[in-house]
């Protein structure tokens, strides 16, 4: 199987992924404040994307422009302590890593890590920049690295910015092709990512 995407990948291990006619996209209208993942966090995209509704965790839920296998925006809001990043589908041979309201922003950036990794099956996955940021006056981290996957010749990159608020995490991360998708859109997801409100 050529996984793409985290949440791609997640979703086919899952059987989330549907056919077109039962997938459940909406469209987010640019311009205007949205809550995501059925929570109190909000972003306002300066773009239409489009909303999926299968979500890989209770706590998540994913957006894309031209599809997930080409850029994927993926949000996760309150993530409570003891809870997977993504939908843990195979908890016997390769158990994901578990949140920890202790976590400190460093640790938020190896869990992401970890997590990818487990839930991608890859060794491939490389940290390039971490940077201190704000997300409704709290501290955050902001973030870019770079994945590939085997039996997949298209790296991938993304960026992602979270925060531990009250004990539950808050993360966005987006991942596209490094080549043309990446470049063309990073530019408006870090716009998009300083939208973000708690």
């Amino acid at each position: 199987m050529i996984r793409k995407s985290i949440f791609t990948a997640v979703a086919i291990a899952a059987g989330l992924v549907a056919t077109p006619a039962l997938a459940g996209w909406k469209l987010v209208p640019a311009g205007q404040p949205i809550a995501v993942a059925k929570s109190s966090m909000t972003v306002t995209p300066g773009e239409d994307w489009n909303r999926w509704s299968a979500r890989p965790i209770k706590t998540s839920e994913v957006w894309t422009l031209d599809g997930t296998s080409l850029n994927e925006l993926y949000f996760v809001a309150a993530l409570p302590e003891g809870k997977t990043l993504f939908r843990d589908v195979a908890k016997k041979d390769r158990p994901l890593p578990k949140f920890s309201k202790a976590m400190l922003l460093p640790d938020v950036v190896e869990f992401f890590e970890s997590s990818t990794r487990t839930a991608l099956s890859t060794s491939l996955f490389e940290v390039d920049k971490v940077e201190p940021d704000k997300m409704s006056g709290h501290d955050a981290v902001r973030f870019t690295f770079t994945y590939a996957v085997e039996g997949d010749q298209l790296p991938r990159k993304g960026i992602a910015k979270a925060a531990v608020v009250k004990g539950q995490l808050y993360l966005v991360s987006f991942v596209a092709p490094s080549i043309h998708y990446f470049d063309r859109d990073a530019a408006k997801v870090n716009k998009l990512l300083d939208t973000l409100k708690i």
